[in-house]
């Protein structure tokens, strides 16, 4: 199966962005779509990110099925969640990323409250795709 962003039911409320080669980055709005986005949307082998211990949204960066997207894409997919973070201003920031299957809702969490594991930081600029 193939990536295809006409067929996800969409949250009402993501940023979305698509990197070169192709790849398609949502950003939740709220946290209620971030929880959406997370939970309902994301695939097990996309990549999740979120800004490292701040608030912000959550970040998924869909994943083709068979194909691994390249380093500089998923660095790429990290700096946008920096961006839609409270650090926006800030230098080079910490972000969490790991595969979607890792991220968990936990029993009586707020919306937008999630735990990980297996998170990789990303050490990144803030900013959005140009072009």
């Amino acid at each position: 199966m193939t990536f295809d962003p006409a067929e996800i039911e969409r949250p009402p409320a993501v940023w979305t962005y698509v990197l070169p080669g192709g790849w398609h980055v949502w950003a939740g709005r709220t946290a209620r779509d971030n929880d959406h986005l997370s939970l309902k949307i994301a695939r097990n082998d996309d990549w999740w990110f979120h800004l490292s211990g701040m608030p912000g949204s959550h970040v998924v960066l869909f994943v083709r099925d068979g194909v691994e997207p390249p380093r500089d894409v998923v660095k790429q997919a990290a700096a946008i969640a920096a961006w839609h973070s409270k650090q926006r201003e800030g230098g080079t920031v910490a972000v969490t990323g790991t595969r979607a299957r890792y991220v968990a809702k936990p029993k009586g969490a707020k919306p937008g409250t999630v735990s990980i594991r297996r998170e990789a930081v990303f050490r990144v600029k803030p900013g959005l795709p140009t072009g």
